[in-house]
């Protein structure tokens, strides 16, 4: 169980660090740590450093938390996130999100690798998150509230905020990237799911479905943070296009995709 006092020695680490106080965080995914390239870097700190902090244990993800500006606006990144797969509880994968919000983030962005359910995506769309279907067996949130950070029981209406989304459309149109809407189902992974997993993914509702961003997203509204969230659809899961796909495969199509959601992301901070 993460404390607010360990929350808050993470906080007094990073800041004696470096005085740089972000505006927007940013939560990188599977194959898009590439948009660190884009940031004018302050600072570079290890998660590994940073006390309470866990440390990713995924080959594609760099472990970095990385401080500058993007577009203008100074942002803190996170490059490489936590998954529940990696056997850390709910309340450590969502630590960096606390840690964030009391460096003085007010907005957080995330991006994800995804399959795609909706029969209209294609493989390296960049799908916009309007909500979720949390099939995670465990909340974030469980256990005593961190009353200094949000209510006992935060609403999830506007999960991912409609005004972000219609900046981020704006931008897409303006950059002539078909930025495609959709709900992101979130599973505990990490294995990928079977042809009827799939199926039943689709008929409840889901138009792609991952295994990380919810977590974090519950908990950025527990503390009131707009939230805009991103899938890159790196393999087509509905049974006219089900194979068997590799890491490599979707790493790939997730590079392909990110200079898109770059765009994106630089787009909206712009217009900020």
């Amino acid at each position: 169980m993460i404390t607010i006092k360990e929350v808050g020695e993470a906080v007094d680490y990073l800041q004696k660090q470096t005085f740089f106080q972000p505006e927007v965080g940013i939560i990188l995914g599977t194959g898009l740590g590439a948009l660190v390239d884009d940031i004018e870097v302050v600072k570079t700190i290890s998660y590994k450093d940073i006390p309470h902090f866990p440390d990713s244990t995924v080959e594609t993800h760099s472990g970095k938390l990385i401080f500058g500006k993007l577009s203008g606006k100074k942002v803190v990144a996170m490059q490489g996130r936590f998954h529940y797969y990696e056997g850390y509880s709910m309340q450590q994968i969502t630590m960096p999100v606390r840690v964030m919000k009391l460096l003085g983030i007010k907005m957080l962005f995330i991006s994800n690798a995804a399959g795609g359910l909706n029969h209209s995506l294609k493989i390296s769309d960049v799908m916009a998150i309007n909500d979720h279907i949390n099939l995670f067996p465990e909340n974030p949130l469980r256990g005593m509230n961190m009353d200094e950070l949000g209510d006992r029981f935060p609403d999830m209406y506007n999960a991912y905020d409609a005004d972000l989304l219609k900046l981020a459309m704006v931008v897409a149109a303006e950059k002539g990237i078909d930025l495609r809407e959709g709900v992101y189902a979130g599973v505990p992974g990490p294995n990928l799911e079977t042809a009827a997993e799939y199926r039943y993914l689709e008929i409840i509702g889901a138009d792609a479905v991952g295994m990380s961003t919810i977590p974090e997203n519950i908990v950025a509204r527990h503390m009131k943070l707009p939230v805009f969230a991103v899938s890159v659809i790196t393999d087509l899961c509905y049974p006219e296009q089900l194979k068997p796909v590799s890491i490599p495969e979707i790493i790939n199509a997730s590079m392909v995709a990110q200079p898109k959601m770059t765009v994106i992301f630089k787009g909206m901070l712009e217009k900020m």
